[in-house]
């Protein structure tokens, strides 16, 4: 709801700027253009979720996800060891990270939320420490492979859209130790 302010006080601002300084028609030829920038934008990006997610839908349908989710367990076992312990949980996890490591947030999202709705049966409206790495592990996922990052990239004309794999994968495994740090010191400083 506070987005909805947000953008509605900026288009209103521009408005009334153009009013003020006889610019008008500059600011609404701005709103088409960029309106027809963020259909065109949308469409690309249509194009590469629907890849990876196909992708992610023949992986499960073969089994990789299944792998991948005994590939995931030592770590998910670590992290987040009680959820880890139901298989249906363990399931929309290893998808959930499976998903943030090719950069499809879009993607993982449903299995994030399946995966906290299940971790926070019990909780009695209060997150959980697991919980808490849950929101971590899916804000500052580890990408391997960003794909929407590239994708906006592609469509914007960028001749080599995945040059940024280096620095994303610093960025990534960084964040993910700064959050995880942040996590588990302030679990110990608000322990009940």
């Amino acid at each position: 709801m506070a987005m909805a302010w947000v953008w509605t006080g900026m288009v209103v601002l521009s408005v009334v700027y153009g009013l003020a300084t006889g610019t008008v028609g500059a600011v609404g030829e701005a709103a088409m253009e960029g309106a027809g920038a963020a259909v065109e934008l949308c469409l690309h990006m249509a194009g590469v979720l629907c890849l990876w997610s196909g992708l992610m839908s023949v992986m499960k349908a073969s089994g990789l996800m299944d792998a991948l989710g005994r590939l995931f367990r030592p770590l998910l076992g670590r992290l987040l060891p009680k959820a880890s312990r139901d298989p249906d949980t363990l399931a929309a996890l290893s998808g959930n990270v499976s998903a943030n490591l090719l950069g499809l947030g879009n993607a993982a999202t449903p299995l994030g939320v399946q995966a906290a709705r299940r971790m926070a049966i019990g909780c009695n409206g209060r997150a959980s420490d697991e919980l808490c790495r849950l929101v971590v592990l899916n804000t500052a996922s580890i990408q391997l492979i960003p794909t929407t990052v590239a994708g906006v990239r592609a469509a914007l004309g960028t001749e080599n859209a995945f040059d940024i794999l280096p620095a994303v994968w610093l960025a990534s495994v960084l964040s993910v130790a700064a959050g995880l740090t942040a996590a588990w010191l302030l679990s110990r400083l608000w322990r009940d």
